[in-house]
């Protein structure tokens, strides 16, 4: 665990509170910054501690969407109650109150303020722009998302805070709040990974290395490397599996979650009788290389 500071500039809102806050990536550091200018707010912290305070919170996000922490490795307990509602627009940032003041004015000058969303968390590429990733859609990558260097987040693909690619990734679906899926991993179009934020769900749901979510697929359990899990096929904690040997013959029937972590399964749908099954899987998932050259 790490010690943090950054110097910051932020928005406040009409009564002087802090509404948002930017850092730098060069006004970050393991250890103390100092500086001169009176703009700069400097905010301390560290990753075993929970954020008391809003400028806190936004330097945690920032720390993970420069890949200077992985996401469940900073404390970040109680965030939701701290950040508020912003109106995020193409004027910048509004808390909700000083929006209507500011959309009157602007009618009355004959402008109009584009509204991006009204949100707790902002776009993460109004803070954060990485090099080496592409993201088709920047209002389905929220701030404190990770992306791994070749990560390509398609049109559809979605990435929330504390979750996100260890390496190069293909994500056309969901990654939810504190999955993290590694190496050469593909999240197929409409495919969702379960979060822990609500539905009771307190198990962390991961993706080891090669690994295929199919479209439309969906997925309760961790994973390890080299699984697959087939088109349409929505497999959660508490679902009746079928296991096939090598041989392709019938071992037993267990719930998925005795099956979490393990490595190089195939996770299918009998077409006759319905049940789910799984196998040995025989086929690594490859990306393609030339679109994840993101340099």
């Amino acid at each position: 665990m790490s010690n943090w500071t950054g110097l910051g500039i932020g928005t406040k809102n009409s009564d002087g509170d802090w509404i948002e806050m930017f850092f730098a990536e060069e006004n970050i550091s393991a250890g103390d910054l100092e500086s001169s200018d009176a703009a700069f707010e400097k905010v301390s912290v560290s990753d075993d501690e929970a954020p008391s305070s809003l400028p806190e919170a936004y330097l945690k996000l920032h720390l993970l969407s420069y890949r200077l922490v992985k996401p469940n490795e900073t404390n970040l307990d109680g965030i939701f109650g701290i950040l508020q509602n912003v109106v995020w627009t193409s004027e910048g940032p509004f808390s909700i109150a000083d929006f209507k003041k500011a959309q009157f004015e602007a009618r009355k000058d004959n402008r109009h303020i584009l509204v991006h969303s009204i949100d707790k968390f902002p776009r993460m590429t109004d803070y954060v722009t990485l090099p080496d990733v592409r993201i088709a859609d920047a209002n389905r990558v929220r701030l404190g998302a990770y992306l791994g260097s070749g990560t390509t987040v398609m049109h559809e693909g979605f990435v929330n805070f504390n979750a996100g690619s260890l390496g190069e990734a293909m994500i056309e679906g969901r990654i939810s709040q504190g999955v993290v899926i590694g190496d050469k991993t593909d999240i197929g179009g409409g495919a969702s990974t379960m979060g822990t934020l609500s539905g009771g769900n307190d198990v962390r749901i991961s993706l080891g290395k090669n690994c295929l979510l199919g479209a439309n697929s969906g997925l309760g359990i961790p994973l390890g490397d080299r699984c697959t899990v087939e088109a349409g096929l929505y497999l959660t904690a508490s679902s009746k599996v079928e296991v096939i040997d090598d041989k392709g013959e019938f071992s037993v029937t267990l719930k998925a979650s005795k099956l979490a972590s393990r490595s190089d399964l195939l996770f299918i749908r009998n077409s006759l009788t319905g049940s789910i099954q799984c196998r040995p899987n025989k086929k690594v998932v490859e990306l393609n290389e030339e679109l994840h050259s993101n340099d």
